[in-house]
């Protein structure tokens, strides 16, 4: 008998599901490629994706430019395994088995750091802890 194995999957939350979620997923699938389904969405999602957050994953190699925001939807939050809500914009009730966390992430902009230098440091605390929640994905 054969063990039929589940692919792990994630849903990366922010409000406009231009920055920060978009982030997340394009590290996510870099790091992990096909090891785990990956979805962003917003809670209230915007009109296109912020122009310093593609460029910051650009800088590592990572090309974003046919993502595009999309809505929160039940179908995917009681398919994915873990929901990430990014920062504290969003909000979002549990629903569903999925675990959920919610990542207070580095704002620069509270220090006045902005534009290009503060998306690489937004994207930066992502990184690391995208990387944690693949390694802990990947484990089970």
């Amino acid at each position: 008998m054969t063990e039929i194995s589940k692919v792990p999957s994630v849903l990366f939350v922010c409000s406009k599901n231009g920055g920060k979620s978009q982030l997340a997923a394009g590290l996510m699938r870099d790091l992990a490629g096909e090891a785990v389904a990956i979805y962003s969405a917003g809670t209230t999602p915007g009109k296109g994706l912020n122009p310093e957050s593609v460029e910051s994953l650009n800088e590592l190699g990572i090309d974003i430019t046919g993502e595009h925001p999309k809505p929160v939807t039940d179908e995917v939050l009681e398919a994915v395994d873990v929901v990430v809500v990014l920062g504290t914009e969003a909000k979002l009730e549990h629903h569903g088995t999925a675990r959920f966390e919610t990542w207070e992430t580095d704002e620069p902009s509270t220090r006045g750091i902005e534009g290009l230098e503060r998306m690489r440091l937004v994207r930066d605390d992502i990184q690391a802890r995208v990387q944690k929640l693949y390694a802990e994905l990947v484990e089970k």
